[in-house]
């Protein structure tokens, strides 16, 4: 499945959640990231991140089960995603 995790934490968190998110995700642009990931992977990424945050933080999860989204970019794409065959 398809997923885009957006987070907004406490600056004392960001690299730590920063680092975890791109061992799994790829980097879009600040405090997003997005990826195809397994059932397992999800869990594991839900998992970690619930261990990281704190009172106040916010973590956003977007599941597309099926692949089925539209990405439109208006302005600069900070982090171009190129197809890996």
């Amino acid at each position: 499945m398809f997923v885009i995790v957006v987070y907004d934490v406490d600056v004392k968190r960001v690299s730590r959640v920063h680092r975890f998110l791109r061992t799994h995700l790829h980097w879009r642009q600040n405090s997003v990231f997005e990826g195809e990931v397994t059932r397992a992977q999800l869990y594991e990424i839900k998992r970690t991140l619930e261990g990281l945050v704190e009172e106040g933080d916010s973590v956003l999860i977007y599941e597309f089960p099926r692949g089925d989204f539209m990405l439109h970019v208006i302005g600069t794409d900070k982090s171009p995603v190129e197809e890996v065959i």
